[in-house]
């Protein structure tokens, strides 16, 4: 598994994985500030130009002000959010980053199975909004077990990134039925390497690599394990 994972790190370099990864962050950028603008603009124009206190009378200035606290709280979404937004980005060029990994290491395979676009789009819609809402509800284990909120963190996402990547991967290369079949028997060690692409997730900017090293180490980790079949 670590093995997978360095030789994932060792192709960083690759023009695909350079090329996957500034698109799949560049969007994910323009999503989220377009996001941050929208709830900023919502906040201001749910309160008004202008409201009525009792005892006060008109106040002018309670929608600048809504929108200024409005403020932290898009900053702190957009740290949950960045990398599933980034990670459905980068589903949508997924081929790329395993055709990289293929052609170095595992020359002379058959050509693999291409997904369509309406398949691909499927596959990363399902990924963001599953990755969203299991952690949105994961907020409630964090604020209740806060010294192992990072244990938690880990296991959780471990668990999605498996999940999803090595769904993702498999798919190339066997119907949906023995992708699912596949992530079931090795359950153990792709939660195992979820994990361990998870445990970046925690450390700024160093996450924002996690989509495309993911994807690279989830491919080493299928043709491994298929290989033992």
């Amino acid at each position: 598994m670590i093995d997978d994972a360095l030789k994932a790190l060792n192709q960083l370099g690759d023009p695909r994985f350079r090329g996957v990864l500034l698109r799949g962050v560049g969007l994910s950028l323009a999503l989220l500030i377009g996001f941050s603008a929208l709830i900023i603009w919502g906040a201001t124009a749910l309160v008004g130009p202008s409201v009525t206190l009792p005892f006060v009378g008109e106040v002018t200035w309670l929608d600048n002000a809504a929108g200024w606290a409005a403020v932290p709280f898009t900053l702190i979404a957009s740290v949950f959010l960045m990398v599933p937004v980034a990670s459905a980005f980068t589903g949508l060029f997924l081929d790329r980053i395993v055709d990289a990994v293929e052609d170095r290491h595992y020359p002379g395979l058959p050509p693999a199975r291409r997904q369509g676009l309406v398949e691909m789009l499927s596959e990363s819609a399902g990924f963001l909004g599953l990755v969203v809402l299991v952690n949105l509800l994961a907020l409630v284990a964090y604020l209740l077990l806060a010294p192992f909120a990072l244990f938690i963190f880990w296991g959780v996402n471990g668990f999605l990134l498996g999940r999803e990547y090595a769904q993702m991967v498999a798919l190339r290369r066997m119907d949906r039925a023995a992708a699912q079949a596949f992530r079931a028997r090795h359950r153990g060690a792709i939660w195992a390497m979820g994990v361990l692409m998870a445990i970046p997730l925690s450390v700024p900017l160093l996450n924002l690599l996690v989509p495309v090293l993911g994807t690279a180490s989830f491919a080493h980790l299928f043709h491994r394990l298929n290989r033992q079949v």
